[in-house]
């Protein structure tokens, strides 16, 4: 073998090494519809150097399933809302984060960060990002004045035309109906055996005006733009798509007040990418990252300094600038200690003819 063409090897092998080397780097995300919009994700890909790439969940079970079923060595940074960061974190599927690596971190509201959902053994396990209630949802059309009470979608008037989540929000809503808000809103998140019976009987009565229930924003929105239902319970996401096709939806809190989120981006447990995840974390938390998000998703931001860079409408739609009277609406999840019992009397419910 000459030496020239063992030369030629060697250029060739390192080349392909070092190619190999240059790989770009992929973070993978688990998360809610609206959480990984290209108008927001390019930046940090272009900062980077690096490739994003996002799957979607229906509910919050099924990212615990997900997480629980072997599958949480796939995904990198996670979205959990506020009724499951807590058992996600005790079952050791996050990694616990360094908070000096987040500048952003003290610009987030105080009263997200001092709630002890992601807090354990003096660790914290998640960033505060996005939060929001879950509304009633109406075609306008339908209704000349928004509806002040959950008890219409019970009204027989709107037979086959509701639409409500198929997720545990649901039983939360029937719950506050039945007044089992009173005086704990956070009894809501911890119903005895009868309280639970008594939501199953109100849900079963409400199925005859329910369309179909909805597991994605994307077939709410559709639900409404083909006229197949007029009231629903929904998200602020499907509110701000509907408006920008020109669909007259409202969206309106009932006088019973209602439940909300407050979603977290964690990471994973099993991620082998974590520094590119912190980096992933605090550009998300960013204030203009924070406005860009709000944008795509009509939710408010947990960076209130977002607000510098909205017009005035903007920060009113969002809230911003009376977030302490906004937020006395919102019944925000909470650990549901006796989860499965909830999600039996919800699978009756949806089986039941």
């Amino acid at each position: 073998m000459s030496r020239r063409f063992v030369m030629v090897l060697v250029a060739a092998a390192i080349s392909f090494l070092g190619s190999c080397a240059r790989k770009t780097p992929t973070l993978n995300l688990l998360v809610w519809e609206g959480y990984a919009d290209p108008s927001f994700l390019r930046g940090f890909e272009e900062q980077y150097h690096c490739k994003v790439t996002a799957s979607y969940m229906g509910s919050s079970d099924e990212l615990v399933a997900k997480l629980r079923g072997g599958s949480a060595g796939n995904y990198d940074v996670i979205s959990p809302s506020s009724d499951v960061a807590t058992s996600i974190v005790a079952g050791g599927l996050t990694a616990p984060l360094d908070l000096s690596k987040f500048p952003s971190y003290n610009q987030l509201s105080p009263q997200l960060t001092s709630l002890p959902l992601v807090r354990m053994k003096g660790q914290v396990f998640g960033v505060p990002f996005i939060w929001g209630p879950n509304p009633i949802l109406y075609d306008t059309t339908a209704f000349p004045q928004p509806p002040d009470s959950w008890n219409v979608f019970w009204d027989p008037k709107y037979h086959g035309k509701v639409s409500v989540w198929d997720e545990l929000s649901t039983v939360y809503m029937a719950a506050q109906v039945l007044g089992f808000d009173k005086p704990d809103p956070t009894h809501l998140y911890n119903l005895s055996d009868a309280e639970l019976d008594a939501v199953k009987k109100k849900l079963l009565e409400l199925k005859p005006n329910i369309r179909k229930m909805w597991s994605t924003g994307g077939e709410l929105t559709n639900l409404f733009q083909n006229h197949e239902v007029v009231l629903a319970m929904g998200w602020p996401l499907m509110t701000n798509q509907l408006r920008k096709l020109n669909f007259p939806i409202g969206e309106t809190i009932p006088k019973e007040n209602t439940t909300g989120w407050i979603d977290h981006l964690m990471v994973t447990a099993g991620s082998e990418n974590k520094e590119l995840a912190y980096k992933f974390l605090e550009y998300m938390i960013e204030a203009q990252t924070q406005k860009k998000v709000a944008d795509i998703t009509g939710y408010t931001p947990a960076n209130p300094q977002a607000a510098q860079f909205m017009i005035p409408e903007q920060v009113k739609s969002l809230h911003l600038d009376d977030v302490d009277n906004y937020q006395r609406h919102i019944y925000f999840w909470q650990d549901v200690p006796r989860r499965a019992k909830y999600v039996e009397i919800w699978n009756e419910v949806k089986a039941a003819q």
